[in-house]
């Protein structure tokens, strides 16, 4: 046999089909594939948007289902950008058939994503994850009965440093050059700034001052690692039975918890309608939340509605002044009855640990801890696939044991094999695949002689 080099490839005009490379499949994706078909997922979807398409002329669109696939790609391989997700569909053989391309038919382009999702609504995206709501409803992974709500920062993508003045549109930096001016100093060097900075006093960039030029919705707030950064706030509503995501909503970073609450829950409502777990006021869900949900106003809203409020109570220094408020005073003395029966402390236990996972998932794992996208709608947009994605790894995990595509490639199990001969005793090692039992890959042989 000779020695084959790069340099003697030589190009071909014609390729037989069976030439063609061909994707061997992948265990997670195929599942997912016939649960989406079984499901009737791309006629729901292309009813959906076909309205807002021509009805006769015009050159074909790209099916809207394709879409909605490449941003599910996006939340299991955890890829932050729509570029990203571009590459890493044209680059696996098992990701171009799971977006039911052809031979001949090329990845959509990233710009191909941002168009599609400009033209498609933000209720759109709602229905497409009410739908995959109702699809894990069927399979049992939505109860209704006990909700945990809480809410995490998501970077933006707009730097602090271009912040500028709501009323004069002077940057930050400007400002610094004209107080140094103002100061005394004739040519203030980048540091002379930056120690101007750190120094003067009344120092605040308050989002009533203060916005970005570039994404005016994004808000300046501190994120979960103490860094100040403009950023929005993800605010979940999680079964606690089944951690399923049952309501999201996209908030500006800088309202606080009790500001965004009754959103939340007006969404979660919705959508628990729609799969047939509303609540009602004969039986109120349990809204189980953290001490940054914990007001006089929320609690009076909610009691005696269609939730059953045990929100932590934080400490208060000296006693409660009500003023004559009776109703705020009867809705804080049983949400605090409430807190302290053993079912609350099973209840926190459950949130901390669902509502959690829940976050890890969409925002660290699967890359949307910094958006890079602009604008509160467009990033809701996004976020609900992102979740949707979430809700379907769920029913992927109870499906198949996995609920992403790395757990399910890497689901090998050891086979030991062992037999005597005359001499001794040999043992064979195989890794089996448990969707593909009768694919043996050897890993190791042990022999062992008795002489």
């Amino acid at each position: 046999m000779a020695l084959g080099k790069q340099g003697d490839r030589n190009g071909k005009m014609f390729i037989a089909w069976d030439e063609l490379p061909k994707s061997p499949g992948h265990v997670f994706y195929d599942r997912l594939q016939s649960l989406l078909n079984k499901a009737g997922f791309d006629s729901f979807v292309e009813g959906l948007c076909a309205p807002l398409y021509a009805s006769r002329k015009g050159r074909p669109s790209i099916p809207p289902g394709r879409y909605f696939r490449m941003h599910l790609v996006g939340y299991f391989e955890g890829i932050e950008s729509e570029r990203g997700i571009e590459w890493r569909c044209a680059d696996s053989l098992s990701l171009r058939e799971f977006l039911l391309l052809d031979t001949g038919q090329s990845v959509p382009d990233h710009s191909s994503l941002s168009r599609i999702r400009s033209r498609l609504p933000l209720e759109l995206h709602q229905e497409i994850f009410t739908w995959v709501l109702d699809v894990i409803t069927h399979a049992g992974l939505v109860q209704g009965d006990r909700i945990g709500v809480d809410a995490s920062t998501m970077e933006a993508n707009a730097a602090m440093r271009s912040i500028v003045r709501k009323d004069t549109g002077e940057g930050y930096r400007q400002m610094l050059y004209r107080m140094a001016k103002e100061s005394g100093m004739n040519t203030p060097t980048n540091e002379d700034l930056s120690r101007m900075d750190r120094q003067r006093k009344g120092k605040k960039t308050s989002n009533k001052d203060w916005e970005s030029p570039t994404d005016p919705e994004a808000k300046v707030a501190r994120m979960k690692d103490g860094r100040t950064r403009l950023a929005y706030k993800p605010e979940h509503a999680v079964d606690l039975d089944t951690g399923a995501v049952v309501g999201v909503d996209i908030h500006p970073a800088d309202q606080g918890d009790t500001k965004t609450l009754s959103e939340t829950l007006k969404t979660t409502k919705k959508n628990l309608e729609k799969v047939g777990k509303a609540p009602s006021l004969n039986n109120p869900t349990e809204l189980i939340a953290d001490k940054g949900y914990h007001s006089r106003a929320v609690l009076k809203e909610l009691d005696d509605s269609l939730w059953k409020t045990r929100i932590a109570e934080p400490k208060r220094k000296g006693l409660n002044w009500w003023n004559g408020d009776h109703d705020a005073r009867r809705a804080v003395y049983n949400n605090r009855i409430r807190l302290g029966s053993g079912k609350a402390c099973e209840s926190a236990k459950r949130r901390t640990e669902l509502v959690e996972r829940s976050f890890q998932h969409t925002l660290d794992r699967g890359g949307m801890r910094k958006t890079w996208l602009r604008g509160r709608e467009n990033v809701e947009k996004r976020y609900l696939l992102h979740v949707t994605g979430f809700n379907l790894g769920l029913l992927m995990r109870k499906m198949i044991g996995y609920g992403t595509p790395k757990g399910a490639a890497d689901a090998w199990n050891l086979v030991f094999v062992g037999y005597q001969t005359k001499s001794g005793w040999i043992l064979l090692v195989f890794a089996v695949h448990e969707e593909h039992p009768n694919n043996l890959m050897p890993v190791a042989a042990v022999s062992k002689s008795l002489v």
